[in-house]
């Protein structure tokens, strides 16, 4: 059977605005609570001092936004968190509204090939689970390296593909066959779950994501993966000397 991965953002974002309600849910369940160490890891690898603007674009319900304005070891001074999906950003503004982060953290709809923000205006960037789900992955890289100042750092976190045989087929089983069954039947959204695991597959991985972010301008790319090759988190430069937040 073939599975539609079309990226249409009108069909995106109808898609995550109908499973917005499940979406946290499924993600625990579905990543078996790893989904949570990941974002963690993620702003841990960023080593922030406090005094940084940080844009989380494909924020979702705000989850990684929210870990970067509060981990222990090291937090944002400032975070912006984007998506295009309104279902997900009424979630995200609850949830934000709930940690007594409003101050902090702020929200607003946007594409990520299109970003609704000026040129240098953020030292770190981060985008987690979602560069695979925009129409031009490469432009949304190219968006990234616009708005963030000359030494800005991003970081992508995605899923992969596990490079150990064994790992490889009980994911790929995983992933075509338990997890569109949990989704469907938790969300009630009949593509979501399998648009998702399919997309997945499709997107590289490793190298591939590291030469997208080199044509997009960065430098000093590098990758390491998460959960036996899972997750994959991808960190890269933008070049020029960084200025010290304020």
């Amino acid at each position: 059977m073939s599975i539609s991965t079309s990226k249409e953002p009108a069909k995106i974002a109808g898609m995550f605005d109908a499973i917005a309600r499940h979406y946290d849910t499924l993600n625990l369940v579905l990543s078996a609570g790893f989904d949570r160490r990941w974002r963690a890891r993620t702003v841990a690898a960023l080593d922030l001092s406090g005094r940084e603007r940080l844009l989380d674009m494909c924020t979702g319900t705000a989850d990684l936004a929210i870990e970067a304005a509060t981990a222990a070891g090291g937090r944002a001074r400032e975070v912006v968190g984007v998506d295009f999906s309104s279902g997900m950003l009424a979630l995200g503004r609850e949830k934000v509204r709930l940690a007594d982060l409003d101050a902090r953290v702020h929200l607003a709809r946007g594409d990520a090939t299109r970003m609704p923000l000026a040129d240098g205006a953020f030292d770190v960037a981060t985008v987690a689970f979602g560069v695979r789900n925009v129409t031009d992955p490469e432009q949304a890289c190219r968006e990234f390296h616009r708005v963030l100042k000359p030494g800005g750092r991003l970081a992508v976190l995605e899923f992969g593909s596990p490079v150990v045989p064994g790992m490889r087929t009980l994911y790929l089983w995983y992933f075509r066959h338990v997890l569109p069954l949990i989704g469907r039947l938790v969300s009630r959204h009949g593509d979501a779950y399998t648009y998702l695991p399919a997309s997945v597959i499709e997107f590289p991985s490793g190298e591939g994501v590291a030469a997208i972010l080199r044509r997009a301008g960065f430098e000093s790319v590098r990758w390491q993966t998460f959960t036996f090759g899972i997750v994959y988190l991808y960190m890269a430069t933008r070049a020029g000397k960084p200025a010290t937040p304020r």
